[in-house]
């Protein structure tokens, strides 16, 4: 009979397993959805930007994506290169 426990309460234990990544993404998706959609609409927009937030997070966490700060500026040493001087041919009106 413990054996039987032990084998159910395992096997529950690994189906409700992604489940439990999907609830670790649910509130930072709320918590940014209430700060963009207050930022951008207001009271109504931060209740609206906490459900999509929601959502959004838990699929976000069931998926496994990772959210991480990327910077795409350019170094302080890094110079663009140099473009080539173009040359305008001036235009003649011919008035025959």
């Amino acid at each position: 009979m413990k054996a039987r426990v032990l084998v159910a309460s395992a096997l529950v234990a690994a189906v409700l397993a992604p489940l439990t990544a999907q609830a670790q993404g649910i509130p930072g998706g709320v918590a940014h959805g209430i700060y963009e959609g207050n930022r951008r609409a207001g009271p109504v927009g931060a209740v609206v930007g906490a459900a999509v937030g929601g959502v959004i997070g838990g699929v976000e966490g069931v998926l496994g994506v990772e959210h991480y700060q990327a910077s795409y500026a350019a170094p302080a040493d890094f110079e663009p290169p140099l473009r080539p001087a173009h040359r305008h041919k001036k235009l003649r009106a011919n008035s025959r």
